[in-house]
């Protein structure tokens, strides 16, 4: 999708008034060298006149109780991570403008067409090979919308720590003067010598082997209406007397049906992961306001027949929230050093990992003219089957499947099935 924008300014953000000059550590799960990477989404609002101006004053703002986020990454021996605040560092940001109407470009409802490149901040300024943790562009649209553009660093939140920094900047700029939560550091919730020769190691390894996969990866979406998965989560509980989640239909239905497209040999392992907020497992549990990583993967693996053929979709469901029950169990071993190290990636066309953003709270943010009408991720590596689950464009409701997750050859059947099975009245 071809359009045409201007960049007119660029600039790095500094907090308003004086804070900290200290350099932080960050917690265990924070120096997982695979959370070395900056997450990129797209935000789409279909009114804002001014928006860039107003944003920029509001992050000025919040810097002043996030100051972290102004800072740089500083690596230590065995590649030990902090966050060093003591220099005149910032966020960047790029105001930018187009004569283009959202209308026109289809308010970027379709994934596989978004400009992601320009709509993302360009000419991101290096200090030692240390980029600004935050990189922000908002693109003002002619008819008086907006879409913000993101880079965030991984290493210093996950999704909900990011949603809540935005969220700050949007009560700024709505005019609010005291915080609806105050952000807390406590990133000494591990403490650092378990699993640290497990965790970091000396020389920053790349998160993924060197010897890349030859596949290429499709992106696919899906809109799956809300009362299609109540209606399978009434079926569910009549048929099991348990309840279910949606994330959980959603997890079952996409692990079952790309297991039965790919089409593996019968004695395949496939695997399926998540990651699941731990804030409350830690002991004490972390406080209200803290904005670091705190999740834990969970992982269910199985032969391919069973999944695609075997098991029912109820089945799979089960499955994934049997895994879930152990939870506190391998996170607390974590916590302790006990056994290898989860966070290790597991990379093949086999391992499914599946991401939940509906909850995460971006689709709420208002910087004064109504949250957005949808946020948008953009792919990381393109070797890393993947899926996530966000909301559907407002003022729709219900689940996006945003995906990629199968080869070209697998593509058509795996829409089809996908399609059939998630927009019929049947969910067996």
């Amino acid at each position: 999708m071809a359009f045409s924008l201007t960049r007119v300014n660029r600039v790095l953000i500094q907090a308003c008034e004086t804070t900290p000059s200290v350099v932080l550590d960050l917690s265990l799960i924070d120096n997982i060298p695979v959370l070395r990477c900056f997450a990129r989404t797209i935000h789409v609002f279909t009114h804002g006149p001014d928006a860039a101006r107003a944003i920029q004053e509001a992050l000025a703002k919040a810097l002043v109780s996030y100051y972290p986020l102004s800072g740089r990454l500083k690596e230590l021996n065995q590649g030990k991570l902090q966050i060093d605040c003591t220099g005149k560092t910032g966020i960047w940001f790029v105001d930018a403008v187009t004569d283009v109407k959202l209308e026109s470009v289809g308010y970027f409802d379709n994934l596989m067409e978004i400009p992601y490149d320009d709509l993302l901040p360009d000419q991101i300024p290096k200090d030692d090979d240390a980029e600004p943790l935050v990189q922000m562009q908002v693109t003002q649209f002619s008819c008086g919308g907006f879409v913000m553009g993101l880079r965030f660093c991984h290493a210093i939140c996950d999704g909900l720590g990011a949603a809540q920094f935005l969220t700050a900047v949007g009560e700024i700029a709505c005019g609010q003067t005291n915080l609806g939560v105050s952000p807390v550091w406590h990133r000494d919730f591990i403490p650092q010598q378990h699993r640290a020769n497990d965790v970091i190691s000396p020389a920053i390894p790349p998160p993924f082997p060197p010897a890349f996969p030859e596949y290429k990866l499709e992106h696919l979406s899906f809109d799956i209406p809300s009362d299609l998965i109540e209606r399978f989560k009434r079926e569910f509980r009549a048929s099991t007397g348990e309840i279910c989640s949606a994330f959980e239909v959603i997890a079952a239905c996409f692990w079952k049906l790309r297991t039965e497209a790919i089409n593996l040999r019968e004695d395949t392992e496939v695997k399926l992961v998540f990651f699941a907020n731990c804030r409350h497992l830690v002991n004490p549990p972390l406080p209200i306001g803290f904005y670091g990583n705190c999740f834990f993967p969970v992982k269910i693996s199985a032969e391919s027949h069973e999944i695609s053929k075997e098991k029912s979709v109820f089945d799979v469901v089960k499955l994934i929230k049997q895994a879930k029950t152990k939870l506190p169990e391998e996170f607390e071993k974590f916590v302790s050093g006990d056994g290898d190290d989860p966070f290790a990636p597991a990379v093949g066309y086999n391992t499914l990992f599946l991401s939940e953003w509906g909850k995460l709270g971006f689709n709420q943010v208002d910087y004064g003219w109504g949250p957005p009408l949808h946020v948008a991720p953009i792919q990381g590596l393109s070797i890393v089957p993947a899926g996530i689950v966000g909301s559907v464009p407002l003022p729709k409701k219900g689940v996006r499947l945003m995906t990629w997750c199968v080869e070209e050859t697998h593509c058509q059947l795996f829409d089809d099935l996908m399609t059939n099975k998630l927009t019929s009245n049947k969910t067996e």
